[in-house]
């Protein structure tokens, strides 16, 4: 013990550690002990002065502490009752004097603590800030008394005219409904102003939590006696309306869902759903929540066509009419059009067509589905799945959710009125699957004609017949599309468009399109063919047509401002001149106006976009080094593959084409595609990377007018790709005279325009040496190297050949 510690403060006595209670100074509180050091501890106080040390444990859960376990700040009590109950334990009621830390602590002889107290009651003066700090809390404990129905007003109010800062604090915070730990840091607190700013917050806590329980609580109540008002006052309105004779309006509810049943020529399945939940809504309270569920369910029973069905048109040469005023070209989609509605004029009960229209933005896949749906005299719905997740898009949520709804396809069957309108799936290769479900699984059942007369929505819960929708779905790009789903589709390629075809779109329906739209027509305006040319090849870099139209757009609507200003000239005339002032410096330089000159170790690649063909220059540069190559320009795996792939047969044909052999000890190499921030992937920049490295370490340039495109093999073979026909628009709108493919693309030369393939040269080569033969300005003079046989690489010997 310490010296110089107050000899009054210090006081030993028998310790009882307390679990789950706080005893705080000036406040009575009952408990129960039964362990048996804490029932000798109480024996002990009983026997001298009644007085005991009571200290929280940390954790209640332990049956016998130990001094760390317990904490060190407690309260000093005074027995005030004690009664002994039949089991052995003894049922105390204390009231707490003092708050003391523990100085020492020590087991007894009998397994009880006794410790050594030091009192730690601070005393206050009552300044101005205090008072008004204790009238705070009393007013607020007050009205946390209020809302507090557990509490006794009368008894509590007493508590509120306390003087001693201290003693309010400590008996509040008694009151308090909150954690054991939070009551032992305020009883831990020896500050009386510390104590009541705590109990203060707490209060302003506790009290916002039972007004909003009270708000809650009070309007649920009102609820509650609204709905009794209202069933009341319905069923003593039904009495009346039965004393008069009259019919219940609820009554003629049901029989106009009975009458609308019987009309409808459901399905025998879909009639007995109907029938069954229109029973329960018989049976419902006209209010509840249940009867607007099942209200909404017969109405979307009784919205969704069942049989009826648009008149459908099948006189062939007007189909033919409407689909040729409507788009320029596109022969192939026509033709399949016209097929399927000659197969309608034969077969009574053809099975629904599911056709996918694959091509670049703006080429009008969009626009054609509407136009089908114009030929064959069907009503048109679009869905967009651009951006869709959820599986439930489809097919809907079951109606045990709240605000569940069919899915869109249920929901577009309605907007359309009739069971077999042309029914367009937009971007179908834009979903994606989260852990919502896989809306592209959902549309299996949509898109197959062997399952489609049986969808199921989960929200009707019966089966729909799909079969007779002529279902039409856009795409940019296949390779999105599961297999799956692509198997159920006949797929339409729509390719990019041609100059000339850009030039005929925009004469026969652009421009007049626009100048009707912005209000020109009276004023005579004209495009001359040169000035729509100049527009496409200067202002737009497309393979459809939507950048075109804009452009018109913009030529329009500056004219229509100098009309409203009374600048515009009459009859005017558009002319290139003309464009180039309205629309303002050009934003591309045509192909053909480009000055390009052969060089060393660029080749001209071509390749396939989802907007259709574009150049792919590649570019190789030689610096010292060992051997490193190094590919840049944001190439994918497969295009980084085909440039080792290059450089691994330029390697094992180096003698014959007139290249170092030991090159790779001496340089590195570097191969870069320029645009560097557009990703760029596929085998088919083969041939092109093999011809840069070719021609940069044979030192022999390469002809500019070349574009190629090839798949590489180590052998030297070149394998066929894809994407034919819009690389060779990309070939001739670049200005190249010479286009170089693989043999096994003869096939598909068959799809380009004539118009195009009459001014290029195609070579159609299967080895890459013709491919250096073409491409080439000059010829390769072979090394005659010791012991190598110049007219064979290292990968080409036979297979029995000895190797030293």
């Amino acid at each position: 013990m310490d010296a110089d510690r107050p000899q009054d403060s210090v006081i030993r006595l028998p310790m009882v550690p307390l679990r789950d209670i706080v005893v705080f100074p000036h406040t009575m509180v009952p408990f129960v002990v039964g362990r048996k050091p804490s029932l000798l501890a109480v024996e002990r106080a009983l026997g001298d002065g009644k007085q005991l040390f009571l200290s929280t444990q940390r954790r209640a859960s332990v049956d016998n502490p130990s001094a760390e376990e317990i904490n060190s700040v407690g309260t000093i009590a005074t027995i005030v009752q004690h009664l002994k109950n039949p089991n052995g334990n003894v049922k105390l009621l204390v009231e707490g004097q003092a708050r003391a830390r523990l100085v020492e602590i020590d087991e007894g002889p009998d397994g009880y603590f006794e410790v050594v107290l030091e009192k730690i009651e601070q005393k206050a003066d009552v300044d101005a800030d205090l008072q008004e700090l204790m009238s705070r809390v009393a007013t607020l404990f007050e009205r946390y008394i209020k809302y507090s129905p557990g509490l006794p007003y009368e008894t509590m109010l007493s508590t509120v005219r306390i003087s001693d800062p201290s003693k309010l604090a400590d008996t509040i915070s008694a009151h308090l409904p909150i954690g054991v730990e939070e009551k032992q840091s305020l009883l831990e607190m020896v500050s009386p102003t510390e104590r009541l700013d705590h109990v203060r917050k707490v209060l302003d806590s506790e009290i916002e939590k039972l007004r909003v329980d009270k708000k809650i609580h009070n309007r649920v109540k009102k609820q509650m006696e609204k709905a009794q008002k209202e069933y009341y006052l319905n069923e003593k309105m039904k009495a009346i309306q039965e004393e008069l004779g009259r019919k219940d309006e609820r009554v003629n509810e049901v029989e106009e869902f009975r009458l609308k049943i019987e009309k409808c020529k459901m399905p025998k399945e879909a009639k007995e759903k109907a029938l069954q939940e229109l029973k329960r809504l018989e049976v419902m309270p006209p209010v509840s929540a249940e009867a607007t569920v099942s209200r909404n369910y017969l109405e979307w029973l009784l919205s969704v066509p069942w049989s009826k069905k648009s008149r459908e048109l099948k006189d062939i040469e007007k189909a033919e009419s409407i689909l040729d005023s409507d788009h320029y070209g596109l022969d192939k989609v026509k033709e399949r059009i016209l097929e399927f509605l000659a197969v309608r004029r034969l077969v009574s009960k053809p099975k629904g067509s599911i056709l996918c229209l694959v091509g670049p933005p703006g080429v009008g896949k969009t626009s054609l589905a509407r136009s089908i749906a114009r030929a064959t005299g069907r009503k048109f719905v679009r869905l967009s799945l651009g951006g869709v997740r959820d599986e439930a898009e489809i097919r809907g949520h079951r109606r045990t959710y709240i605000g569940a709804f069919p899915g869109q396809v249920i929901q577009m069957m309605k907007k359309a009125g009739t069971k077999n309108p042309v029914f367009l799936l937009d971007e179908v290769d834009k979903m994606a699957a989260d852990f919502r479900g896989d809306p592209s699984a959902a549309l299996l059942e949509v898109l197959d004609p062997e399952q489609n007369h049986t969808f199921l929505d989960h929200y009707l819960d019966t089966e729909y017949d799909l079969s007779e929708v002529m279902f039409i779905a856009t795409a940019n790009v296949m390779h999105t599309i599961p297999p799956a789903l692509r198997d159920r589709m006949e797929v339409i390629r729509l390719p990019g468009y041609t100059l000339r075809e850009k030039i005929a779109i925009a004469e026969q329906y652009l421009v007049p399109r626009q100048i009707k739209e912005h209000g020109l027509k009276k004023f005579e305006v004209s495009f001359e063919q040169e000035a729509i040319r100049e527009i496409v090849e200067r202002y737009t870099k497309e393979a459809g047509v939507r950048n075109l139209e804009r452009e018109v757009a913009s030529v329009c609507r500056k004219l229509a401002r100098k009309a409203v200003a009374d600048k515009l000239e009459d009859k005017p005339e558009i002319t290139p001149a003309k464009v180039l002032e309205l629309l303002g410096i050009p934003r591309y330089q045509p192909p053909r106006e480009q000055q390009r000159k052969p060089e060393i170790g660029v080749a001209t690649g071509l390749a396939w976009t989802e907007t259709g063909g574009e150049i792919l220059p590649i570019e190789a540069t030689l610096m010292r080094g060992r051997g490193k190559l190094t590919i840049t320009g944001q190439l994918g795996d497969v295009m980084q593959e085909s440039a080792q792939a290059a450089m691994s047969w330029v390697r094992s044909r180096a003698e014959r084409l007139g290249i170092d052999p030991l090159f790779y000890r001496k340089y590195d190499i570097h191969v870069h595609v320029p645009e560097g921030a557009i990703p760029k992937d596929g085998p088919s920049a083969g041939i092109s990377m093999a011809t840069a490295l070719v021609s940069l370490l044979a030192e022999v340039t390469v002809h500019p007018n070349v574009a190629m495109t090839g798949e590489i093999t180590l052998r030297g073979k070149v394998l066929p790709i894809g994407g034919v026909k819009e690389k060779v628009l990309a070939a001739y709108r670049y200005g190249a005279d010479t286009v170089v493919l693989p043999k096994d693309n003869e096939k598909d030369l068959s799809e380009v325009p004539d118009d195009i393939s009459s001014k290029l040269s195609f070579h159609l080569v299967e080895h890459m040496d013709k491919v250096l033969e073409v491409a080439l300005s000059g010829p390769l003079t072979a090394l005659e190297m010791p012991g190598k046989d110049p007219e064979g690489s290292i990968g080409e010997r036979d297979a029995g050949s000895p190797v030293n």
